[in-house]
Order: C-alpha cells, then sequence, then structure tokens
C-alpha cells in the first residue's frame, strides 16, 4: 500500500523536475523565457495533463519517457518556433507538419520525425485501462475534447478575461501564458475562429462594398484593345537585399551590380508578401489568386477547396498555355491539387528536370532556367501565348552550396546564416540576371515579373537583423517601419520594350491585376476585388496589419480604437476575407463567370460597376 501511494507522486515529481529543465533550456537556449506570473496556472494544467497520461499507462518508466517527449515537444518545439519565426506553434501547424518532414534531409528529418513516431508509438504500446482512474482519465479527455470542438468559446471566454490576449503579438500569448495554457487557449480558439463559407446575402453585401470602393480605371484603359503577350513570372526563395546590414561588414556587395542597376531603374520597387523566413505557398497564392493571406495557415493546404479563376484560369480562357515549374517533390504545400484548382495546365516538379546542377538537395536556379527555357521553346517558337510560372528552391535555409559555387561574400557577423546567406544572394542575383537577359533577348515583347517570396532566417529571435538595428527581437517591440522592412523583398516587373515599371511597395497580392492591365485585360474579374482603397495599400499579417499611405507613412493597425485610415482598412479587409471564404471555401456567389464554365450563368452581378461591363466604356 505505501508503495502504491509513493507512485501517486511519480507524476507530481516528474513534472516538476521536466518543466525545470525545459524552461531552462528554453530560456538560455533559445532565449524564450516564460513569465514567472504564468508559471503556477501552466504547471498546473501540465499537472493535471500528467495524471491523466500516467492514469492511461502500464508501465512507469514508459509514462515517464512519453512525458518527456509530449514536454520536450511542447515547451522545445515551441521556443524553436518562435527563435525561428518570431511565433509559437499554431494549430494549422499540423497541417504542414507533412511538409516539414519532405523538406528536411539527414539528421534534421531523424530529429523531428523520431520523437512523433517515438511519441506514438509508445502511447499505443503503453495503453492501459486496468484501473478505475484510467476510465475518469478517459471520460476527461473527451469531456475535454467534445468541449474545445463543440462549445469553444466556454474555454476562450474565460481564459482571455482571466489572462489577457493579444491578437497581433503571439510570442507576447505565449510567454505570459505558457505552453501548455497557451496550447490549450489557441487550440479552443481555432475551432471557435474558424473560417467558415458565408451565406449568399453577406457573400453578396461583402462582394458589393469592395467594388463600389474601388479606384475608378482611367478611361483610356478601358479603351484598348487585350494583347496577348508571355509573362515570365519568378517566384525567388528567400532573395532579399542582405547589403541593408549595414553592420554586417560584408567584403562586397553580394548582389551582383547588373541586378542593382536594373533594380535601381524601377526606383527599387518592392513586393510586400504575407510571410517572413518561410511559408512560401502564401506568397505563392498571393501572387496568383490576388487575394491577401490573413492568417497563420498555409492558404494551399486546406483552404483553397474550390476551381477558382485565379490569374492561370483567367489566361487560359484567352488561350494562354499556363505552366508552373519548381523543382521540389509535386504533393509538397499541396501544390498538384492548389495548382489544379487555380488554373495550371501543366506542373513540373523534381521528377521533371535533369539534376545536374545541385546545391545538396537544392537545384541550382541556373540550371533550372536553362531546362524551362528549352522546355517552353516550342511555343516561343510557336508564338503561342504562355504564363511561365517558375518557383526557384535554391536559397532556402540553411543556404547551402554546391562544389560548382565557392564563397566569395565574407562578413564580420558572428551570426552565421549572415554569411551563408550572403553567398547564397551572390549565385542567385547573377543567375538571375543572366535569365533575364535571355528572356529579353529571346521573348523582348513578354513581361517579366521576379519578386522574392519572403526575408531570410538570418538567425534566432532575427539575430541577423537586430545586430544591424533594422529589426527588434521580437515583434512586440517592432516599430512601424521595422514591420514594413519584416515584408518588404526586391521585386522588378518589366513591360517588355517600355522597360521596368517604378511600383513603389505593392503588397504582393495586387501584382497579378497589375499583369492583366499590362495586357489591357479590363473584364470583370475576381481581382477586381482586391484593389487597393484610394491613397493607402493595405498589408495584413496574422492579427495585425499595416496601411502605406501616400508619402509614404505607416499606420500599424493592432487592435481598436483604430486611427481612421485603420477603421477604413479593417472594414475593406473584412469584406475581402468574406468574399475569399465565398471564393475558395464556399459556395462561389460572388465569381465572375467566364466563357469556359461550361454550365455557368454569364449574368455578371448586379451591383458592378459600369466601368467594368462589357460593351460600355466611360
Amino acid at each position: 500500500m505505501f508503495k502504491h501511494m509513493r507512485s501517486k507522486y511519480i507524476p507530481l515529481i516528474s513534472t516538476s523536475l521536466y518543466y525545470f529543465i525545459f524552461y531552462v533550456v528554453s530560456a538560455l537556449k533559445f532565449d524564450v523565457e516564460i513569465k514567472l506570473k504564468a508559471i503556477p496556472l501552466d504547471f498546473l494544467l501540465q499537472l493535471i495533463v500528467a495524471y491523466i497520461l500516467f492514469a492511461l499507462s502500464k508501465k512507469t518508466s514508459i509514462f515517464l519517457i512519453i512525458q518527456a517527449l509530449l514536454m520536450g515537444l511542447l515547451y522545445i518545439g515551441n521556443a524553436i518556433k518562435i527563435a525561428f519565426f518570431g511565433g509559437p506553434i499554431m494549430p494549422d501547424d499540423a497541417y504542414a507538419l507533412r511538409s516539414l518532414l519532405l523538406i528536411l534531409e539527414g539528421w534534421r528529418f531523424f530529429a523531428a520525425a523520431i520523437p512523433l513516431a517515438a511519441i506514438a508509438g509508445l502511447v499505443l504500446f503503453n495503453f492501459s485501462m486496468c484501473h478505475w482512474s484510467a476510465y475518469l482519465a478517459t471520460s476527461l479527455l473527451l469531456l475535454s475534447g467534445m468541449t474545445i470542438v463543440y462549445q469553444p468559446q466556454m474555454i476562450v471566454e474565460p481564459i482571455d478575461r482571466f489572462t489577457g490576449n493579444s491578437v497581433w503579438d503571439q510570442r507576447s500569448n505565449y510567454i505570459w501564458h505558457g505552453a501548455t495554457m497557451y496550447s490549450l487557449q489557441e487550440g479552443s480558439r481555432y475551432f471557435a475562429l474558424a473560417d467558415v463559407a458565408p451565406d449568399t446575402d453577406l457573400a453578396h453585401e461583402s462582394a458589393k462594398n469592395l467594388l463600389m470602393a474601388r479606384q475608378t480605371p482611367a478611361p483610356e484603359n478601358a479603351a484598348k484593345a487585350f494583347v496577348p503577350r508571355n509573362i515570365h513570372l519568378v517566384l525567388l526563395e528567400s532573395f532579399w537585399d542582405p547589403y541593408r546590414l549595414k553592420k554586417a561588414g560584408y567584403n562586397q556587395n553580394p548582389l551582383s551590380p547588373e541586378f542593382r542597376k536594373l533594380w535601381k531603374s524601377t526606383d527599387y520597387t518592392l513586393a510586400m508578401p504575407p510571410v517572413f523566413g518561410g511559408y512560401t505557398a502564401n506568397s505563392e497564392f498571393e501572387v496568383l489568386c490576388g487575394f491577401p493571406v490573413t492568417k497563420d495557415n498555409v492558404k494551399f493546404e486546406r483552404q483553397l477547396k474550390n476551381s477558382v479563376p485565379c490569374l492561370p484560369h483567367i489566361l487560359a480562357d484567352k488561350g494562354y498555355r499556363t505552366i508552373a515549374s519548381h523543382p521540389n517533390v509535386p504533393v509538397f504545400w499541396n501544390r498538384v491539387n492548389a495548382y489544379r484548382n487555380i488554373g495550371f495546365q501543366t506542373y513540373w516538379s523534381i521528377a521533371d528536370f535533369v539534376q545536374d546542377d545541385m546545391n545538396r538537395e537544392f537545384m541550382a536556379d541556373a540550371t533550372l532556367y536553362r531546362q524551362v527555357m528549352e522546355k517552353i521553346e516550342p511555343n516561343l517558337a510557336k508564338q503561342e501565348p504562355i504564363l511561365d510560372y517558375i518557383v526557384t528552391y535554391f536559397g532556402h535555409w540553411n543556404y547551402p552550396l554546391g562544389p560548382k559555387r565557392p564563397n566569395k561574400v565574407t562578413a564580420k557577423s558572428k551570426v552565421e546564416e549572415v554569411t551563408t546567406y550572403a553567398n547564397t544572394v551572390y549565385y542567385k542575383s547573377r543567375e538571375l540576371m543572366a535569365f533575364i537577359e535571355q528572356v529579353r533577348k529571346r521573348d523582348p515583347d513578354s513581361i517579366i515579373a521576379v519578386f522574392g517570396d519572403h526575408l531570410p532566417f538570418l538567425g534566432e529571435n532575427f539575430a541577423g537583423y537586430v545586430d544591424s538595428g533594422v529589426l527588434a527581437s521580437s515583434r512586440s517591440s517592432f516599430t512601424p517601419e521595422m514591420f514594413k522592412f519584416y515584408v518588404s523583398t526586391p521585386m522588378i516587373v518589366i513591360d517588355g520594350k517600355n522597360g521596368p515599371l517604378k511600383l513603389g511597395s505593392m503588397p504582393l497580392y495586387q501584382l497579378p491585376k497589375l499583369l492583366l492591365k499590362l495586357l489591357n485585360n479590363t473584364e470583370p474579374s475576381i481581382l477586381n476585388y482586391t484593389e487597393p482603397l484610394p491613397d493607402m495599400r493595405t498589408r495584413p499579417l496574422p492579427g495585425l496589419h499595416f496601411n502605406v499611405l501616400k508619402g509614404g507613412k505607416i499606420d500599424v493597425c493592432k487592435e481598436p480604437p483604430y486611427s481612421e485610415s485603420c477603421q477604413k482598412s479593417a472594414r475593406w479587409l473584412n469584406d475581402v476575407n468574406t468574399v475569399s471564404n465565398d471564393l475558395f471555401i464556399g459556395q462561389q456567389f460572388t465569381r465572375f463567370k467566364h466563357p469556359s464554365d461550361a454550365d455557368a450563368d454569364t449574368q455578371l452581378p448586379e451591383y458592378l460597376p459600369s466601368d467594368d461591363k462589357p460593351g460600355e466604356v466611360k
């Protein structure tokens, strides 16, 4: 009996020990320190989890292993995510797990996969229902699960009242709540705020608001005839200008002089993508579909269920051949289904290319460009219009170089990635310029658009950026200028023989509408819904957005009470999200019909302004 009494204290002792160990590792190694005020409640919640797990376990020794793995995943996993990307693990990251495992190689793959496999295997092996406490634990699990899924507000509202919640600063939520409390809170919020398809009245109301608020196009644009020209659209993995790190101590400018000269001719035009350090597919979604990503999830994974008339679909209707090229496994970020749904007719993935020039597992840009040009040469020869969409892979963290690419750039920074990334950009920018020159010579009337998909990861907690004073170590300390810096990458758009365009700072979701404008395509499309509000450009980020106003002023919109510009943009974003949900996961009440729609009602929405209706020119 005495032995049985002692066993009841095992979860208390183990939880205390593990909590201390993981707290110290998180604080010292990753500079992520849970506030002391949050520890009692967070520890209590973790202790309840421990006793539930203990009640369902056959062997104490295996229980201790499972608990160590689970708490390590929860506390160290969140610390790693915060250090790399600025925010903790979110519920939608579960859907990104497959893509994470696909991209990891060698020891990194096993470091991620083994704990997950071990947890699942050991839980099954150690599961037991031999004691009344196991039935009580099972009942608690089922009750908690049903509450989280079906009545999440019963959890979210009291926790928010007691511990508070910052919509835009998840890192602060984590350190003020603790890993276990944060996971319960955000897991419940995930179900409480899940995107739902709007009904027809709400969808049409939001669509009407957006179309009436947009800037009226100039009359001469509507009068021009559609001119089919090839579009070469290139997403550059982690492409950015490292020379902005003034204290990095580079021995030379990493960017190609030719690229910098061309970029200067655009007045250093910037794209404003929706992500930092990863989640490339969200930048893809914006540049192909023209709608902003507003949440911390991957749109390609679960939020693109329908066939939607995005840019590739629109151009295919005009007789274009639409081609996507990306030298990665085809299922990564659900690209096979996503590309099909948005209108790509051809998708060339890693198996479609000769892997003759590799930087570890990443295909060099030079061979990717060369092979794509060889593949599309018959289309160019036949003068068949094409959308040539290329997603580069070289430039992905941790920035390896192959034997053909020795290091050329040195830096004084102690952050390793500051040097390795600069050498990556050295080659990326030069291989890009060779491609641009080839395209302009072979296809001089074509539209060429190149842009970085996000800023690179340069050390934990933005270390490489912090050293040069361009970012703070956490988003909670960002200035308005830092928020813009955080999501600004080089962009060049070349309008055929007219040359490069000066576009300022453009949210990435506004690029596809611009491309159609350059083709003089004025037919109504879903891209009309996201035309910018007058005198501002709005960049949503998870939990907040900011406006770039006339004159370059940046207005960051975090939480009410809002400024006047934030009130306008918040209403606009609410309508955009409603229409987006209707188009991508809903019944598509707001979809503009295309001739290729087999049984489509060709009537346009009655609220469409007259300047968009065929045959009417103001």
